[in-house]
């Protein structure tokens, strides 16, 4: 569990990566989540670092439908 800066923090940085995907891909947006949640949980709640893991992780995203 985190401090609340720090769930603002996360909430942050996957608001932004995933801006422009929509709501229904939810395997896109899961995967996001977890990465981001994973690069915290490991000690990196930097906002540059969160988002570069969220912004990586919607790149090997699995596709809709998969």
């Amino acid at each position: 569990m985190f401090d609340p800066a720090t769930n603002t923090l996360l909430r942050a940085a996957f608001d932004e990566v995933c801006e422009d995907v929509s709501r229904h891909e939810t395997a896109a947006r899961t995967h996001v989540a977890s990465r981001i949640l994973e690069a915290a949980t490991d000690g990196d709640t930097s906002p540059e670092r969160l988002r570069q893991a969220g912004r990586e992780a919607l790149h090997d995203a699995p596709a809709m439908g998969q």
